[in-house]
């Protein structure tokens, strides 16, 4: 269906956030402050994690894949707007377009199944201690990171292969700072329904699976806190739970308000905001709110810099 596409429209053009020169500069410098601390943040995340001895457990493997998610999503979006912004040249090529596109999906179907397992590795923490290091060996750990990875290459597959079916004849001006499904499905010269179902198919399903997992883990995890006798078992089983549920409220929040809506209800402009939340300042929270609420981080934290302290000494 409609090979033309290739041959009409051969890049777009982000309209980003504004075209007043002294906004883009203050933004620029905004989001470049913004992408440092997430490399550096999610870096740190993944060094000491895999530095620290005391770290070599399910709980803190999941943890620094997630911050690796994390500096990859945001790579797939930051570096290019921060490229618009600081040039007058803001074109994408077609086939570029496309590939931020597919990466887009792939992290975040990845991200979303990598954070149903936290939830599950949790409750079989709490719930089932004893038969923790059986049920969440080494070889399941990386069968369920694995198995993450082929949901989400499977699904960015489907979605941008029936995103180049489409038609693309013109406008080629992109009304957001990335390309992402909803925006690009505003240039299309055909008929997008067959994608807006797909969306919603894929995105739903892959929702009220992970969210389901989550719920059901939490709410095992929280009858079992309740049921312990101790208040200390307790501050430390909902400490580690803690750190977990806000990232998992902020991801899932932002992804329900974006895509599983009707496509009637978008409005660019709020979705930019939106967009900008969950694909540029979410990947930057995530390492302090993991490192900030968990003591056994903050610990592994010291020590890598009390090393690193007494090499310079030495």
């Amino acid at each position: 269906m409609a090979w033309e596409n290739w041959t009409t429209v051969t890049e777009f053009v982000f309209k980003g956030f504004t075209d007043r020169p002294n906004l883009r500069v203050t933004l620029f410098m905004f989001f470049l402050l913004v992408y440092v601390t997430t490399v550096v943040g999610n870096l740190g995340v993944i060094a000491v994690v895999w530095l620290d001895p005391q770290l070599q457990t399910p709980m803190y493997f999941f943890l620094s894949n997630l911050s690796f998610l994390d500096l990859c999503y945001s790579s797939v979006v930051t570096p290019k707007m921060l490229l618009t912004l600081s040039s007058e040249r803001k074109t994408i090529s077609f086939a570029g377009c496309f590939v931020q596109l597919h990466f887009h999906v792939v992290f975040v179907v990845v991200e979303s199944y990598l954070l149903a397992v936290m939830a599950y590795d949790r409750y079989v923490a709490i719930c089932n201690p004893l038969l923790y290091p059986i049920v969440m060996s080494q070889k399941v750990c990386v069968s369920l990171l694995a198995g993450s990875y082929v949901v989400g290459f499977f699904n960015a597959v489907m979605f941008t292969g029936f995103a180049l079916r489409v038609s693309f004849c013109g406008p080629n001006v992109i009304d957001h700072f990335f390309c992402d499904g909803p925006p690009l499905s505003k240039l299309a010269c055909s008929d997008t329904r067959l994608n807006q179902v797909l969306l919603l198919a894929f995105g739903g399903f892959n929702e009220v699976t992970t969210v389901s997992v989550i719920l059901i883990s939490y709410s095992r995890i929280l009858f079992t806190i309740l049921r312990m006798g101790s208040g200390r078992g307790k501050h430390k089983a909902f400490g580690t739970c803690a750190s977990h549920l806000v990232v998992v409220t902020v991801f899932y929040g932002t992804l329900l308000f974006m895509y599983l809506r009707p496509s009637s209800s978008y409005s660019l402009g709020r979705d930019k905001v939106v967009s900008v939340f969950y694909a540029v300042v979410t990947p930057m929270l995530n390492p302090f709110i993991y490192s900030l609420r968990n003591q056994e981080m903050k610990s592994a934290l010291k020590r890598a810099v009390g090393r690193i302290v007494i090499s310079l000494l030495k």
